[in-house]
């Protein structure tokens, strides 16, 4: 017991450091009431908040400049790949050339995709919209709805049934079968955007949001069946070992490391970082797959993994940083195809392409469309058995 209450003391008191440390002040001052202002005096508060920006500004630009001399030069250094690094020699010209050479001619397609749930007690509808388009139009739009009915009578005992029906999702939402559910919905998803991205698309290079070798993919619903986890693992390896001309990028960053890098560059630059090899081996290792599943995903995250390089790219001083994910051997076409796109929005970064392919598919397969159309079908049905009666 004493051992107990020593680690939880320690463990109090690495917390309380780490809070002044972060807030500069002590943990036990900020909840003391009496430090608290009664009102706010908004002369007062805006040189604080001024002055408070201005520190943290400061420390930020040393931090990056010390991430430019020092930790960039050793990504280099270490990477098992070419054009690993800090790549800071792009210009106007050369943005204006991957505009002219690969966006506005065609040789750029980007996938959207967006899916919608109608949920009743009777049934359960999902619709799952992936179009594609380019700078020369649009290039396909391919939809397909889920019909799910849990409520069946086959007896003559409706209650008893409908009991059995409210007990079933109970038991499935205790033990999570509704998110394996949801997330085999993502899994189609995924599945149906890369699938219908390779095969529909006349463009060379290829663009989404996200990785090409998603979660989704590689666990759960997917990893289940040996059919099932061959097409998985045929299909993200035609897109990376085949295709190869191919470029991923993140909506946004989570990984605090990759958001600091990110920070550090100047407009126009970009830095290869390292493979995906192994950040596909722990997904498969937190995947929870067992014996030949475990291995196929095993060799799968080796094989395709190191030759997956992700990395961070920025377009201006006023835009967030992107994350991307490109082959190894097409790092820096598919770095500047992302800049590229993204300077046509520089208040944001992404790519302009990603967007209006993800606003087409939202105009083409919105929900509240979908829901418009279940609800005149569902109106049109009650008025019939209505009658019938």
């Amino acid at each position: 017991m004493d051992n107990e209450h020593d680690i939880s003391k320690q463990v109090d008191n690495n917390s309380l450091n780490e809070f002044k440390k972060s807030y500069g002040e002590e943990f036990s001052n900020t909840i003391d009431l009496d430090t608290w202002r009664v009102g706010e005096n908004l002369a007062d508060l805006y040189p604080q908040i001024e002055e408070e920006i201005k520190k943290a500004k400061r420390d930020e630009f040393k931090t990056h400049q010390a991430l430019r001399d020092n930790v960039f030069p050793r990504i280099k250094e270490k990477a098992t790949f070419d054009n690993a690094g800090l790549h800071s020699d792009v210009d106007v010209s050369t943005i204006e050339k991957v505009h002219k050479g690969f966006l506005f001619n065609g040789a750029v397609t980007a996938c959207g995709s967006v899916s919608a749930v109608f949920d009743s007690v009777p049934i359960s509808i999902t619709q799952i919209g992936i179009c594609l388009v380019n700078y020369q139009g649009q290039h396909g739009s391919y939809s397909h709805r889920l019909y799910r009915r849990d409520l069946r009578f086959k007896g003559d005992d409706p209650i008893k049934e409908a009991i059995n029906l409210i007990e079933k999702r109970h038991t499935d939402e205790v033990k999570g079968s509704s998110a394996m559910s949801t997330l085999a919905v993502r899994g189609i998803k995924a599945y149906a955007e890369r699938a219908i991205l390779l095969n529909k698309s006349e463009s060379n290079w290829l663009m989404s949001r996200g990785t090409p070798t998603p979660y989704e993919l590689m666990t759960g619903f997917w990893a289940s069946r040996p059919e099932m986890k061959a097409k998985a693992i045929g299909l993200m390896s035609n897109l990376v070992s085949d295709h190869k001309k191919f470029v991923y990028v993140q909506s946004g960053i989570k990984n605090q490391l990759l958001w600091t890098f990110g920070n550090a560059l100047k407009p126009y630059e970009f830095l290869a970082i390292d493979t995906m090899e192994d950040n596909l081996a722990r997904m498969v290792e937190l995947g929870g797959t067992r014996g030949e599943f475990r291995e196929s995903y095993q060799k799968f995250a080796q094989e395709i993994g190191s030759q997956i390089v992700y990395g961070v790219y920025k377009v201006s001083n006023h835009s967030q940083p992107h994350v991307f994910y490109c082959h190894r051997d097409h790092i820096q076409i598919a770095a500047l195809i992302a800049i590229a796109d993204g300077v046509l929005q520089t208040h944001k970064g992404s790519p302009m392409l990603l967007d209006l392919a993800g606003d087409l598919c939202k105009n083409a397969f919105g929900k509240n469309d979908f829901i418009a159309s279940i609800e005149q079908a569902n109106t049109k049905v009650e008025v019939t058995l209505g009658n019938e009666t």
